[in-house]
């Protein structure tokens, strides 16, 4: 029963947060939805000791879907892959509800250390296309991680992250991530910053300029009283 349950969620899952959709059997071809009845199978025989048979599982469902999701990590409901290839969760990983990862996506550790050496997403976290979370702290809930980033330590709840390495840039964004999927039009830091010298670089100009107005009239003034 609670296999037809899991297959019901990915169905909804998608079906909600990839507009691409048409028909309800699209789903059936999704990388997403066949790596995690993988993943459900693969988790249950590996908390329950069955390690070798667990990997196989996991490691027969990464070959076809380009998604390699340990069988030890920890995935709540609603998780929603986008597209996928190349996208890595580590064995110590844990995953809140309603989470969505774009392809390349990486939740990897730091070294061979032992114990919890992955990263936690809580609810509604977005990790945008080819990012990196990389270690083991908390990224918080309805947080958004911008494409190509590479994070290295803990993000508050309701964060936006973009760079390399991670910065926060955004803080108390109260939209929930997966009612909008945007992973496009996140702030830009540098960017801002290079307006922002643009700006006073045209000020120091302008005030340049009126000093040099201000030198010629006095250089004329002299000149006409003889001085």
């Amino acid at each position: 029963m609670g296999f037809i349950k899991h297959i019901k969620e990915e169905f909804q899952v998608i079906q909600e947060r990839d507009p691409a959709i048409k028909t309800p059997l699209e789903v059936l071809l999704y990388p997403s939805f066949r790596v995690m009845i993988q993943y459900r199978k693969a988790h249950k025989l590996y908390q329950n000791g069955h390690y070798f048979l667990a990997r196989w599982i996991s490691q027969r469902a990464a070959r076809k879907t380009g998604i390699e999701i340990h069988p030890g990590a920890q995935i709540g409901k609603g998780l929603f892959i986008d597209h996928g290839n190349g996208v890595i969760i580590g064995e110590t990983a844990i995953i809140g509800d309603n989470v969505t990862l774009y392809q390349g996506v990486t939740l990897g550790g730091t070294g061979k250390e032992t114990g919890k050496r992955h990263p936690t997403l809580r609810d509604n976290v977005m990790v945008s296309a080819g990012a990196k979370v990389i270690g083991s702290f908390t990224i918080g809930e309805n947080s958004k991680i911008g494409a190509g980033s590479v994070v290295l330590e803990e993000v508050p709840p309701n964060c936006t992250v973009v760079g390399v390495p991670g910065r926060i840039v955004k803080r108390e964004n109260r939209k929930v991530p997966r009612s909008d999927m945007d992973q496009i039009h996140l702030p830009d830091p540098v960017l801002e910053d290079i307006r922002t010298l643009q700006k006073e670089n045209e000020a120091l100009k302008s005030k340049l300029q009126r000093m040099e107005y201000q030198l010629q009239e006095i250089r004329e003034e002299k000149e006409k009283n003889g001085l």
